[in-house]
């Protein structure tokens, strides 16, 4: 099933999602294939929460498997929080968003996005 056309939806139910982000690519939140969904991301925030050191974020778009990068390898600060996403975005079905750090346990991240269907 194809994504929904956005002017003619159902449903839109409000999301949150929140990782620990480790050393490997993990999707912070994926849109199934054949959903018959689409999401729309408006928030994406990373913060570092070790009490000393900066660490990097590289947040990617996994595509039908193609991977695309939003953001590599961005310095976040020693207590701070990166706003990732300048605008919302859309998750069609078989799309993921990845968050890989270049340090475990050092950054932590949430995104707020709407379910469409």
């Amino acid at each position: 099933m194809a994504a929904p056309n956005v002017v003619n939806v159902a449903t839109i139910t409000a999301k949150s999602a929140v990782q620990a982000v480790g050393t490997a690519a993990t999707a912070i939140v994926s849109n199934a294939a054949s959903s018959g969904k689409v999401l729309k991301l408006n928030t994406l925030l990373i913060s570092n929460v070790d009490g000393s050191v900066s660490a990097d974020i590289t947040v990617d778009i996994s595509k039908d498997g193609t991977v695309r990068h939003i953001i590599k390898a961005a310095p976040v600060p020693v207590g701070s929080t990166l706003s990732v996403l300048p605008s919302a975005i859309y998750l069609e079905e078989n799309d993921s968003v990845r968050l890989t750090a270049s340090a475990a346990s050092d950054l932590e991240a949430i995104v707020s996005y709407e379910e469409i269907s």
